[in-house]
């Protein structure tokens, strides 16, 4: 009798632990059902803002672990998923809805994104909590973007960025990651600082800071770049120059591109920097051509046809070569290929507005996530590129049918 209740018992237990690994899947798949049903872009961009503003005040838990049995013990141990998101999450939906606001009026994501400062900034300006880590940069740079708010109100925090920045710098004169890797460099930096460094650096007139940027480019450039490829890898140790982790890793193009093309937009034309930069988006851009597949998408190995693709490095590469479409030599490739990377993202969204099948976090140098999910940063950077796409492709074509008819 009481084998047999032991037994009734480990039964039930096991059941519950399958449940809890069922739940998720479940959940998923359900989610994904009609996956893919927006066909028209205005609608598609009310969906994705909607479900971008509502993450703005609510941001969804990310998995941690790629673990997708037994996850109870992951939940015990608190390792299965992190409600505290990352600086980068959130800036790449202020970034979104900020482009969003650029050309649109509208009170509800003004509110939202009010609502945001008031959570992060106290009454002076400041950091309600400072960041640590040089992330922080680009949630700071989004700031910079909010269209309706005197940014100089909050100065105190920008101020504090660039201090933060200045902790970081390295022996080498470049940005470290994280104070406790001294010797590698990552891909990530570039996106994390590059742009707050060009659009403080111009505002406050601090070309040190300009400077800085266009260093920690220009050193990836040489060191962690893909000879004759031009792809960067995921990292390289500082003193013997060797590269590390993945050459290709789709959202490490993504890192790149945006720190390359964010800072150049944010340069002045007559910058000495303007051309040197506007060279290497002109050679990114061939490598990033090269690379995108026939739907649409860039991998998550780009090199790799065999791989999944990656909604994260989709949305990042698709806003570079958006902004580079402005660059005459390669205008016309950019927004083709812009055009089908926003088909791509529009096949891959959920019919509640989320974008899916983004990779999961990276766990290190060249460990890389096996799970394909939802991240706010894909949604901010879907939303930021096609509300720039509607305003600098539509509205020209618009404009030239409008200058025909004239004639």
């Amino acid at each position: 009798m009481v084998l047999q209740g032991l037994l009734l018992i480990f039964l039930f237990l096991a059941l519950i632990v399958m449940f809890i690994d069922l739940v998720p899947i479940i959940k998923v798949w359900i989610l994904r059902i009609r996956i893919g049903s927006y066909q028209d872009k205005l609608n598609w961009n009310k969906a994705i803002i909607n479900k971008g503003t509502k993450w703005i005040k609510k941001t969804p838990k990310i998995q941690v672990t790629d673990n997708t049995r037994l996850i109870i013990i992951d939940i015990l141990k608190g390792n299965y998923s992190n409600s505290a998101i990352q600086h980068w999450q959130e800036a790449s939906l202020i970034l979104g809805l900020s482009e969003y606001l650029n050309y649109n009026d509208d009170p509800k994501v003004k509110n939202e994104l009010q609502g945001f400062l008031d959570r992060k900034f106290d009454s002076n300006g400041d950091w309600l909590k400072r960041p640590e880590n040089v992330d922080g940069a680009i949630l700071a740079y989004s700031i910079m973007k909010i269209n309706f708010i005197n940014i100089d109100k909050y100065k105190k925090a920008l101020d504090s960025t660039w201090d933060l920045i200045k902790e970081h710098i390295g022996q080498d004169g470049t940005i470290e990651y994280r104070k406790s890797m001294k010797v590698y460099r990552y891909v990530d930096t570039i996106g994390f600082i590059c742009p707050f460094l060009v659009s403080y650096g111009t505002r406050y007139r601090k070309e040190e800071c300009i400077d800085l940027a266009v260093n920690q480019i220009l050193f990836y450039e040489k060191h962690g770049m893909l000879e004759g490829i031009n792809i960067p890898c995921h990292s390289y140790n500082i003193k013997n120059n060797v590269p590390l982790g993945l050459y290709g890793w789709g959202r490490g193009l993504g890192w790149y591109a945006i720190g390359l093309i964010d800072a150049w937009s944010e340069l002045p034309n007559s910058h000495k920097y303007k051309l040197i930069l506007e060279n290497s988006i002109k050679r990114f851009a061939q490598a990033v051509f090269k690379f995108q597949q026939n739907n649409g998408s860039w991998n998550w190995t780009v090199t790799r046809a065999e791989c999944r693709p990656d909604s994260s490095a989709t949305s990042t590469l698709a806003w570079f070569l958006l902004n580079a479409s402005t660059i005459n030599s390669i205008s016309d490739k950019c927004i083709e290929s812009t055009k089908k990377a926003i088909n791509y993202l529009m096949s891959v969204t959920r019919r509640n507005g989320s974008i899916d099948f983004s990779q999961g976090d990276t766990k290190d140098i060249g460990v890389y996530s096996s799970l394909f999910n939802i991240l706010p940063f894909t949604q901010g950077f879907s939303i930021r590129c096609i509300n720039r796409y509607f305003y600098s492709v539509e509205n020209s074509k618009t404009n030239n049918n409008n200058r025909q008819d004239i004639v």
